[in-house]
Order: structure tokens, then C-alpha cells, then sequence
């Protein structure tokens, strides 16, 4: 394979909803550029791009897939992308790299919720952009309606570039704008026939081909001129004008398909040669620190890799684009995030899973290497002269938890491994280990996403396990003070144990006044690690208990903290103060000071109308304005406080607070009230107590449990 410099190379990422025909689309396109001489279908699963068994399976895209065709002197690299929003991650990474973003619109459908969804990002990293209206033969087929939706949601941005004579189950001819021309596609699609417009078709096709040439001189000063002084332009200099205009993020053409039949994938393919930017017209890449990363082929090699994946029988595949200079095969770089060295002995440009090796990639092009070892998703590669760090891609934080637990606990250290090596593919799934909870705790973007890995963790690794609910971590206070103490002596011989202590304790919260009752000789203040204060009064008084003592009892206390005795979880913000106690001169030692000062805290506890608390998070969900009542009521029923409205964008913010024993399966529960059209954000805000009946049924559930295991 020839490797193609900058000016020759085209990037673009194929997105949108599940079912818009993304993949059906990357197929006809390897087609009709001879890469294969067969097209796969999803049915009969044999498609270049889906070719993981969970694929086969689900007939739909998890992964991202890297293709490539070569097409009139240009390589255009495609990246077919998930239409899910649970694997959302998998779209930004591609977005990220892709010069051209192409978005498919179901005809049928029109614009749907995912489509949204990844138009945020599209948006977000101000990608030219394609429309493209797929499935026009399809019965209920509506271009202009899935136009008129898109321009509602997308802006008027959206340009008609093509549209469709005959829509529906006989849809075979497409008016193109650019080029003033109809063209008809035989039964079997493929290279279609080229005619004049029809006569009853060339007043909407000129009204159209004016708002285009008018859309592609807003762009260029030059072009504007000319379009004053002729009232036209031509076929080059309406390219032109579509360029800057997709450069701008002002324009974005829209082109009628149905990848299925093959009819207006060429059509496409030629508008992506001609008019859709190159990578070296691409804005640069920034570092970390500022410094611009041109796409430059005389330039410092520099490598961003956007992609980890570790296949079976294969190992690490990292997937990156070279932003500047050129990579060899066998060339030494230094990986700028880890400060390693990596030598890549093999390119390949990938077809889904064939790999084609290649000598060398140029600044511009997509690439794979195997087994760095040292290098991931994020990671930045550099060559001599240069060394820099590519600012990371940032994926969204997860949406819904999950505990994990191996069939077989002879799997439990495996278990960590495989959920390392998993996450490390995955920047949107986050693997927790609460020692807390005693719980290892799966986040991920929702439902699906988590039983997709469940499911690679079971046949691809062959390790059963099974997803439980998680832990939640209350805290323990008390509302009261209370008096206690205990006398821990024990004698069998020789040295004995014997420790009395006598303490204190109170509810502790900041700017409460001093103790009085008992004369302070000295106070430890201990910022506790799981959150809230312990404050502990040495008020021993005529030599009661050594001062040396005191560390113990305190190491006593701060272990019974650490379970409580309403569900076993972290005490918080409580006042000690030790006033008395005894000891023997032979038998007092360290740990019976430590016991016995752990026993009077205990009781002293129990007595002091222990509290539960619960973790409170702040929630904003962003939903359109009709479905608000519904959200509305849904938060409530979950004890939410409402603290606020607002409207952005046409949405409506709803702010609340809500308990997160109560946000348990809720990104799941909106999407479902919603058809996927609402966002959630959470963040954690505070602890708050229990309502009492809630507070009873869970110190018995907990109860139920402890004596389970005693």
C-alpha cells in the first residue's frame, strides 16, 4: 500500500443513531472502491467493520472500527462508530481525530435522541460535518421532514446538497444542487446514469442550488464578490465556498443515500475527495502546554494515539494518528506521558480486523501498531526535536454502578487483572476497590454498556461472575451526649490486663464552645479520612491513667469508628473527652487501655441516639420541555428536593438533591421516561440523616447480615 502524504488524506467518522445504516454504509463504500469485491451484510455477519462476536450477536456496533478506502488519488480513512449512547466513548475518540464528521439520519425516523446526543461532541470539537439522509428506499421515508427536524436541531447550517426525486420502496434518483444534475441508479445500484433535471423538478432545484451558492459565499470575501457581480458560481468556485463553510462549522451539506442499494455512496465518496477538508487544512493540535502541533510532513514526528483494544491471539493494538512528521516502521520514540521509550516494530493500516502492513504512515494518516508496552489511550509519542503531551481526551464520567463479584473465589485476584486490562480499553468505565464497602464497583454509561462487559468478561476471558447491588456508604453520628466506662481486666497468670476508662461523648460540629464539665489538660483535633472530625479531650486529672495511655485509647476509639453499629459504616464528627479512669501498676498496658477504651466508646455510642447519615448528591438532568412533568415527578418519588429550574438551549434544567440509595438504576429510568433525549449530571454534595423509618429498616437489614456471618 502506498502511503499517501497530507494533502491526499481524508479522515471521517460515520455517526449517529443505532439502525441509521453507519455500517452498511462503510461496507458499500470499501465497495465501490474495490477495497473488497463483495459487500457483507449485518444479517448475515460478515461486514468488514463488525466483526466482534458481541456485534454478531447484537447485529449493532459497540466498537469503533478502522477502514480504508483509496479513491481518485486519496486515501480516506473511515471509522464506523456505535450508535448508542452507552458507548459513547467509542464515538468521541473517533470525533476527536476524524477531520470530516459524517452524520446519518434515519429517513425513517428522522433525528432520534443518540443522534443528539453525539452531536454534542461533534459540536463540542467544531468538526466539518456531512448530513447524510439514509434509507430513502425505505416506505415511510420523509427527507424533507428529517431536514426541517435537523435545521431545528442543528441550525441553519444545514444545507440541502442533494435531494431525492422518489423517496419510498422506488427510490432510484437523487437531484444534485453542485453540480445541476439528476442522477438515476439501476435496480442494482452503483454507477448511476447522469441526466438533466426534470422539468417539473427545476424551480425547487434552482431555489435550492441558490440558497446553496449563497451559503458557500458567506464564507470567502472573494467568492462573495463574484456572486454580487455574476448572481452565480461555478462548479470550483462553489467547492471553494463549501470548504470554508464546513471549515467554519457554517455549512453542512446534506446528501440522500441508501447504502443498502448502493445508490449516492459514490456521489459522496467524490464530494469527500473534492470539498471535505484535508488533514493538513485541519486546525493544529494543541499540547498541554499551549504549543500548536501542525500537520506537517517536514515537521517532528508526534503520534496521538486516540484507541487501546487487546484482541485474542493478537494481544495490544494501539490506534493512533500522526499529527506531525512521519512514523517508520522500527522507529524509536519517546512516549511523553510516561516518560518511556517505545520502539514501533509494525504499522498497519487496519480494515476491522485485517491488518495491512505498511512501511511508513505520513503526518495527516491513521495507523495501528501491536504490543507497546507502555502505552495506551491518550498517550502522545514523540521523535526527536520535539516534546509534547496532546491534551487528552476528556469521556464523560459514568451514569450507573454496579458490583462485581468472581462465581468462583479462587477467580478473585484474576478478577482485578481482567478488570484492569478492560478499563484500560475503556476510558468510560471505571473500576473502584472500596475497602469501605468491602466491594469492587463497576461504573459504567448505562445498562448496556455494563452487560457488554459482563459479557466480554465472560467469553472472552471465560471467567463467570455475576453483577450485585452496591453498598451504599451512609455514616454513623450520634444526637446526644452520653456518659460511659469500662473496666477491661483479664488474669491468667503472670501478667494480667487491666484498663478502666471513663469518657464523654457529644455531637461535635464546628464552633462549638468548650467542654466545661471537666477541666481540658489537652485537646487532639483529627480530621477523620473518611470525612468529618473526631475531637479528643484529655481531661484526666491527679495521675488517674499515664499520660502514655492516652495514644491507645484514642486508637481504641478510632477503631470502633470504623464500624458502626447501625450498618457497620464510618463514624463521624463525635467529641471525646477521657475525665477518669484507673490503672494497676503491674497489669495496665497499651492494649488494655486500647480494649477498654474501645468497649466505653462503644456503649457510650449506643446510648447517645446514634444517626444514620446518607450520602445526598447534587442531580441536573437537561430535558426537553414536554417531558418535564414526568421528570419532575419521577425525582420526587426518589425524595429529591427540587432547589432550582432554569432553561438552556430550548431545554429545561431541573436541580435537585436526591439520596443515592434513591439514584440506584435512575440513568435508566430517565432514559426510559424520556426516549433518551435527557442528559444527567451528579455530583456528590453532602451527608444528611435518615429519615427514622428508613434509618430502622436499614439497621435491620444490617443486623439480618452480621448474624449471617457470626
Amino acid at each position: 500500500m502506498r502511503a499517501y502524504d497530507e494533502k491526499h488524506i481524508k479522515n471521517i467518522a460515520l455517526v449517529g443513531s443505532a439502525k441509521s445504516g453507519k455500517t452498511t454504509l462503510a461496507e458499500t463504500m470499501l465497495f465501490e472502491a474495490g477495497i473488497i469485491t463483495k459487500r457483507g451484510t449485518i444479517e448475515e455477519k460478515n461486514t468488514v467493520s463488525d466483526y466482534h462476536e458481541i456485534e454478531h450477536e447484537r447485529q449493532g456496533s459497540v466498537y469503533a472500527t478502522t477502514l480504508h478506502t483509496e479513491w481518485r488519488d486519496y486515501k480516506i480513512n473511515i471509522i464506523d462508530t456505535p450508535g448508542i449512547d452507552d458507548f459513547i466513548g467509542e464515538v468521541i475518540s473517533a470525533v476527536r481525530v476524524c477531520d470530516t464528521a459524517i452524520m446519518l439520519l434515519n429517513a425513517q425516523y428522522g433525528v432520534e435522541a443518540s443522534s443528539e446526543v453525539i452531536w454534542d461532541y461533534v459540536d463540542k470539537f467544531r468538526k466539518p460535518t456531512i448530513f447524510a439522509v439514509n434509507q430513502l428506499d425505505q416506505e415511510h421515508a420523509n427527507f424533507n421532514n428529517t431536514v426541517e427536524v435537523a435545521k431545528q436541531k442543528f441550525g441553519n447550517a444545514v444545507t440541502i446538497m442533494q435531494y431525492p426525486v422518489n423517496q419510498g420502496t422506488g427510490f432510484n434518483a437523487i437531484i444534485d444542487l453542485l453540480k445541476m444534475t439528476m442522477y438515476r441508479f439501476p435496480a442494482g445500484g452503483g454507477k448511476p446514469e447522469k441526466l438533466p433535471i426534470p422539468a417539473e423538478e427545476e424551480e425547487r432545484a434552482k431555489v435550492l442550488h441558490n440558497e446553496l451558492v449563497e451559503k458557500a459565499a458567506e464564507n470567502d470575501e472573494s467568492l462573495m464578490e463574484m456572486y454580487f457581480a455574476k448572481g452565480n458560481l461555478d462548479e470550483d468556485e462553489l467547492r471553494k465556498g463549501l470548504n470554508a463553510g464546513m471549515m467554519n462549522h457554517q455549512v453542512f451539506p446534506v446528501f440522500c443515500l441508501s447504502a443498502k442499494r448502493n445508490m449516492g455512496s459514490g456521489r459522496m465518496m467524490g464530494f469527500i475527495d473534492n470539498v471535505a477538508p484535508c488533514a493538513v487544512e485541519m486546525p493544529a493540535e494543541l499540547a498541554e502546554d499551549g504549543t500548536e502541533v501542525k500537520c506537517d510532513l517536514a515537521g517532528p514526528t508526534v503520534l496521538f494515539f486516540y484507541k487501546t483494544l487487546v484482541e485474542p491471539h493478537l494481544g495490544k493494538l494501539g490506534f493512533f494518528k500522526v499529527l506531525s512528521g512521519e512514523v517508520t516502521s522500527g522507529m524509536e520514540l519517546l512516549n511523553t506521558t510516561t516518560d518511556t521509550a517505545e520502539r514501533l516494530n509494525q504499522l498497519f493500516s487496519m480494515d476491522g480486523k485485517n491488518r495491512n502492513a505498511i512501511d511508513r504512515l505520513k503526518a495527516g494518516d491513521l495507523g495501528c501498531t501491536l504490543k507497546l508496552k507502555n502505552t495506551s489511550t491518550n498517550h502522545t509519542l514523540c521523535g526527536k526535536g520535539i516534546q509534547v503531551s496532546i491534551t487528552p481526551i476528556k469521556f464523560p464520567d459514568p451514569k450507573l454502578r454496579t458490583a462485581i463479584v468472581a462465581k468462583s473465589k479462587t477467580d478473585d485476584e484474576k478478577l482485578g487483572e481482567v478488570l484492569s486490562e478492560i478499563s484500560m480499553q475503556d476510558p468510560t468505565l471505571k473500576v473502584e476497590y472500596s475497602r469501605e464497602l468491602k466491594q469492587v464497583l463497576l461504573h459504567g454509561q448505562g445498562e448496556l454498556h455494563l452487560a457488554v462487559t459482563k459479557w466480554r468478561i465472560e467469553n472472552v476471558y471465560k471467567m463467570p461472575i455475576e453483577f450485585i447491588k452496591p453498598r451504599i456508604s451512609f455514616r454513623e453520628t450520634i444526637q446526644k451526649a452520653a456518659l460511659a466506662n469500662y473496666r477491661h481486666k483479664k488474669q491468667s497468670g503472670g501478667a494480667g490486663q487491666f484498663g478502666e476508662v471513663y469518657i464523654k461523648i457529644e455531637p461535635y460540629y464546628e464552633g462549638m464552645p468548650e467542654l466545661t464539665e471537666f477541666p481540658v489538660r489537652d485537646k487532639e483535633e483529627h480530621k477523620l479520612p473518611w470525612g468529618g472530625k473526631l475531637v479528643f479531650n484529655n481531661c484526666i486529672t491527679g495521675g488517674a491513667i499515664d499520660t502514655r495511655f492516652l495514644p491507645s485509647i484514642l486508637k481504641g476509639i478510632m477503631e470502633k469508628m470504623q464500624e458502626g453499629p447501625l450498618t457497620g459504616s464510618f463514624v463521624r464528627d463525635i467529641r471525646v473527652s477521657v475525665y477518669d479512669g484507673k490503672m494497676h501498676p503491674v497489669d495496665s498496658n497499651d492494649i488494655s487501655f486500647k480494649i477498654a477504651g474501645m468497649m466505653a466508646f462503644r456503649e457510650a455510642f449506643h446510648n447517645a441516639q446514634p444517626q444514620l447519615l446518607e450520602p445526598v448528591y447534587d442531580v441536573e438532568v437537561e430535558t426537553p420541555d414536554e417531558m418535564m412533568g414526568d421528570v419532575m415527578s419521577d425525582l420526587q418519588s426518589r425524595r429529591s428536593l427540587i432547589i432550582g429550574m432554569d432553561s438552556r438551549d430550548g431545554k429545561q434544567i431541573i436541580k435537585a438533591r436526591t439520596p443515592l440509595l434513591e439514584l440506584d438504576g435512575y440513568s435508566t429510568t430517565l432514559k426510559s421516561i424520556t426516549q433518551g433525549k435527557a442528559k444527567i449530571k451528579t455530583s456528590f454534595a453532602e451527608y444528611v440523616a435518615v429519615p427514622g423509618e428508613l434509618q430502622k429498616k436499614l439497621h435491620e437489614e444490617y443486623k439480618k447480615t452480621e448474624s449471617l456471618h457470626t
